[in-house]
């Protein structure tokens, strides 16, 4: 019963506008580095820190001003789903870099980061695996072109898609 009507609702909307804000900046220097596929992938990396850390520090504000639980069962089962995805996609990472397959990362991260919420949105709000969707479809779109244009369709998702989907969050479920 406790699982049927709890879901996690503590995704900031505007901890993912700032995402996307982070994201378009972090394009724009990987497109200038993508003939140096390893600076290009630093850049990524580095955007993928500042992200974790602005989506850590706005979650604990949002659960602060909600006064929600951090470990709720909600919670708990949002990030193992989430977070399952994304280990893969740092493996992958690793591996395709380590090979200099470097043009199949922003499908990968795509697909995955997609399947992250696809997978953990069965535990929050309805948004989140439309939101998932978007991802998975940009990510089908980057595994058939070469990376320079790889590049782009992942500042489109991590970009534009955390600032859409971040307001529509913010608006409808309260930051």
């Amino acid at each position: 019963m406790e699982r049927a009507g709890s879901s996690f609702t503590s995704i900031p909307g505007w901890g993912g506008v700032a995402i996307g804000g982070t994201a378009a900046v972090a394009c724009w220097l990987a497109q200038r580095a993508v003939t140096d596929p390893p600076a290009w992938l630093r850049v990524w990396l580095a955007e993928a820190v500042v992200a974790a850390i602005i989506a850590a520090a706005t979650m604990a504000l949002k659960w602060r001003r909600t006064a929600t639980p951090f470990m709720s069962g909600a919670a708990r089962r949002f990030f193992v789903s989430y977070f399952a995805p994304v280990i893969a996609g740092a493996v992958l990472t690793f591996t395709l870099a380590h090979r200099g397959s470097y043009d199949a990362i922003p499908a990968v991260w795509l697909l995955l980061y997609g399947t992250a919420f696809v997978s953990s949105g069965a535990f929050s709000i309805r948004v989140i695996p439309a939101m998932g969707v978007c991802f998975m479809t940009l990510g089908g779109a980057a595994a058939l072109v070469r990376l320079p244009i790889g590049n782009l369709i992942l500042g489109a998702g991590f970009g534009a898609f955390h600032v859409v989907f971040g307001v529509l969050i913010a608006r409808r479920y309260g930051g």
